[in-house]
């Protein structure tokens, strides 16, 4: 029988944890001395997907490239893996009943996401979303924090480690669109997330909708 797998990107796929990331980096911001500072939910929502050190680029460009900047950001994606935790963000309609309902199907769940390590679990954790083993919902998970590879490239992995025959990869940017092209897998846009994609693919308007693509 072919395994078939399905792979999840996370903000603004499965989840809007935007509002309380910003809220965790402006207290660290305050805390580090820069209390004339404060990031916005849409900060963080613009610059979703990235890896964090092009966010820190991005959204800490009043201080010094390098040690400063470096450690501030180290503050910030540290404390938003704590504050995830205990806060949790806003979960999608219908995502626990559309897994389970895939995996019925006889589909496997992952997530990659270009986030920091913890970032995927303090998500799991706070939802209490079993992962790591076929039985589980999530059945593994894989992240640039940990390996400092592109998405590409844990996809890739993901697909290798898991012994896949079939995936296909669920986002909302097109550098979800291009990991997948890149990965060699087929991509589906989630129209509702934060970004736009570049050409015409497989399209979900909610994500209860994938019952109808698998």
């Amino acid at each position: 029988m072919m395994k078939k797998g399905i792979i999840f990107d996370m903000d603004g796929t499965v989840w809007d944890s935007s509002e309380n990331v910003a809220r965790s980096w402006t207290v660290k911001l305050h805390e580090a001395g820069y209390t004339d500072r404060e990031i916005t939910r849409g900060d963080i929502q613009s610059v979703m997907g990235k890896t964090m050190d092009v966010i820190a680029d991005i959204l800490f460009p009043f201080t010094e490239k390098g040690p400063e900047r470096d450690t501030l950001r180290y503050f910030c994606q540290n404390y938003e893996v704590e504050y995830l935790r205990e806060n949790g963000g806003i979960l999608y309609d219908g995502i626990l009943d559309t897994w389970t309902e895939l995996k019925r199907r006889g589909y496997h769940i992952y997530i990659v996401s270009n986030c920091q390590s913890g970032y995927i679990e303090s998500f799991l954790e706070y939802y209490h979303i079993p992962c790591g083993t076929p039985d589980d919902v999530v059945e593994d998970i894989e992240c640039y924090g940990n390996n400092l590879l592109r998405k590409s490239e844990n996809i890739r992995l993901v697909v290798e480690r898991n012994g896949l025959d079939e995936a296909w990869y669920v986002g909302d940017t097109q550098g979800d669109l291009d990991s997948a092209t890149d990965a060699g897998i087929p991509f589906v846009y989630a129209s509702y997330g934060f970004g736009t994609v570049n050409r015409s693919v497989q399209t979900i308007t909610k994500f209860s909708d994938l019952l109808n693509l698998f």
